[in-house]
């Protein structure tokens, strides 16, 4: 039998053929000539030259043989075959949010100045160590995050712009590049000395991590809620130190 042959009347390689072809050129280099003695079909070709017989037999079905196979996707040429780069793989990402409330005593105006001074985070923020705005464009400024999860220190960095605030109710942002992720802090007047404060930080993550997202998302709420707290102590400290008109 020859290594390929056409059933009549077509020009494609028959069932049989590829995969008498697809098993020799599979068996590896140090078997390939034992196989050959075996069936008798070509006992005296050196090992090169039955390669020069596969290029031989592939070019002259245009490589139909390996442009049918999934498993390797094979690119045959005039000189060499090649792997051909697989797809990148890009998965599915959710966002997850994380929420924290808190009353102070003391008033949207103060609140919102206070947060507003983004370079000021890290003082009462626990797990951001740096805010620097960008001098050029004051809206977007460059973050760094500290943290230590479940024993493991980790650290990420992220460029967020700043969006058109609504004064005295919300401030809010959303990342450029690095960490993705969004979030608002929104003051809510509960009379003329004291205000509800909610924010709100949600970040991106594959699909298939989302129960992990889910697992870790009372611990980051609690860091919420504990920033929010010392932020409390910051605006009150700073209302307490402004010279009253």
């Amino acid at each position: 039998m020859p290594y390929l042959e056409r059933d009549e009347g077509e020009d494609q390689p028959s069932f049989s053929s590829l995969v008498s072809m697809s098993a020799i050129l599979t068996i590896p280099s140090s078997s390939l000539l034992t196989f050959f003695k075996r069936t008798g079909k070509v006992a005296s070709h050196t090992q090169m030259e039955l390669r020069l017989l596969g290029r031989t037999a592939l070019n002259s079905y245009h490589g139909f043989l390996f442009r049918r196979s999934y498993a390797h996707h094979l690119v045959i040429n005039k000189k060499k075959s090649t792997l051909a780069p697989r797809r990148p793989f890009f998965p599915v990402m959710e966002w997850q949010d994380c929420s924290s409330v808190i009353d102070a005593d003391i008033p949207c105006s103060v609140a919102f100045e206070c947060y507003s001074n983004r370079e000021l985070i890290p003082q009462w923020m626990p797990f951001i160590s740096s805010v620097k705005v960008l001098k050029d464009k004051p809206d977007v400024s460059r973050w760094t995050l500290k943290s230590e999860v479940f024993g493991q220190d980790v650290e990420f960095s992220w460029l967020a712009r700043n969006m058109q605030p609504i004064p005295n109710q919300k401030i809010h942002w959303r990342s450029l590049e690095g960490l993705p992720n969004r979030g608002a802090v929104r003051f809510y007047p509960k009379g003329p000395s004291s205000c509800r404060i909610e924010l709100t930080v949600s970040y991106e993550v594959p699909q298939v991590l989302a129960p992990v997202a889910s697992a870790l998302k009372p611990f980051l709420e609690n860091l919420l809620l504990r920033g929010l707290d010392s932020f409390v102590t910051f605006a009150r400290e700073y209302q307490e130190s402004v010279p009253k008109s």
